[in-house]
């Protein structure tokens, strides 16, 4: 029998179903027994397809110029390997038993311990760029503003800084989970607060914070975050429950500051620093708010009568002095007469002559005379 291999192939010869031998590119003649006796099976390869996969290849590999002509990458569990071909990335493999022809291409293997958890390589954005990355691997790219921490099998074994990890698939199961190291608000709203004089409001409190320990704020509490906000409303409750509504609204900051100690002090405890709490709004009922008006406007209205009260009295005693002033000072009291008619005669062209005596009675005379002649 004849056959031809081509230059890009190689050839698995079987005989009565067992490998005889591997042929090489051109013509053979193979010996069948006489009636076709030793029957011949032919099974042509194409070497340009780099990996080679057949159901017997671990029967093949036993042959000597299979093994020559093939790379054979044995890997167990805890091992994978990235294969170059020509110097390009072309597969990453996991465990079993891999076979690449060695020839028309150059074919170089990397291997990895998949137990050391971390890939670093130089070339690691080619690798992620590949097809089969995410079956193999498993990256994260952390932002400047947050750790994130690496847990294994539910076991926090790393914190991760700004910048792109890596990871291998296989070795347990690997969880990542970002903590914004930047300053938080809670806005812990509609609480309904008896306070001590028995009046029932809604108080919202502002409370900004940030995370200082990254591993003891998902460690020690499941939900750090909800958990500030749970303390925070029980040390509210506390502060206002303990105060009239007149001692609430009128130091308001007092209040803020006795909180914000309280859930400072709470908060350290998983990692949590408080920067800053305040009253946001103090919400009354309707029947208070209509009421707390009415005390205000009422106070509001004492006040203004207390000042005009007291506008009146200043003026009453300025004008008292003032008369004891003129009539203990005559001079005065002439000049102040010469005030008033210069007042008077403002913008008028009239020329009076005064004799002597009391100015106010000369002018009253004149103004008397002009009613009873109104020609004059």
């Amino acid at each position: 029998r004849t056959v031809r291999v081509n230059k890009h192939q190689k050839a698995l010869w079987f005989q009565g179903g067992d490998f005889k031998r591997l042929l090489g590119p051109g013509r053979r003649f193979l010996w069948t027994g006489p009636f076709g006796l030793f029957r011949s099976r032919i099974e042509r390869v194409n070497v340009l397809e780099t990996r080679f996969t057949h159901p017997l290849l671990d029967v093949l590999v036993q042959d000597a110029d299979v093994q020559a002509t093939l790379r054979i990458v044995n890997l167990t569990d805890t091992e994978r390997a990235l294969v170059w071909k020509d110097n390009r990335l072309a597969y990453i493999l996991g465990p079993g038993r891999h076979a690449f022809w060695r020839e028309p291409y150059e074919i170089a293997v990397e291997g990895f311990d998949v137990s050391q958890l971390r890939f670093a390589h130089p070339r690691s954005e080619v690798v992620i760029g590949h097809a089969d990355a995410a079956k193999w691997l498993k990256g994260i790219h952390v932002n400047e503003h947050e750790d994130v921490l690496l847990m294994v099998d539910g076991k926090v074994v790393e914190t991760l800084k700004t910048g792109r990890h890596l990871f291998w698939q296989g070795a347990g199961r690997i969880e990542f989970k970002a903590i914004d190291k930047r300053e938080q608000l809670a806005d812990v709203a509609g609480q309904e607060i008896m306070t001590a004089d028995k009046v029932t409001l809604r108080v919202n409190l502002l409370v900004s914070y940030v995370v200082t320990d990254a591993i003891q704020a998902v460690t020690s509490v499941s939900d750090y975050a909800q958990t500030l906000y749970r303390e925070a409303q029980l040390v509210l409750r506390a502060a206002v429950g303990t105060r009239t509504l007149d001692a609430l609204l009128g130091d308001k900051e007092s209040v803020g500051g006795e909180v914000r100690e309280a859930i400072a002090k709470r908060a350290a405890q998983f990692g949590i620093e408080v920067r800053s709490v305040g009253l946001k709004d103090i919400i009354l009922p309707g029947d208070m708010k209509a009421i707390l008006n009415q005390v205000i406007t009422a106070e509001k209205e004492a006040q203004a009568n207390l000042i005009k009260r007291r506008e009146e009295t200043a003026a009453a005693r300025s004008q008292a002095n003032t008369a004891r002033l003129l009539a203990e000072n005559p001079a005065l009291a002439r000049m102040k007469e010469l005030e008033i008619l210069q007042e008077i005669l403002a913008g008028t062209k009239a020329t009076f002559v005064f004799g002597a005596g009391n100015v106010a009675e000369q002018i009253r005379g004149l103004i008397a005379r002009d009613t009873d002649n109104p020609s004059n």
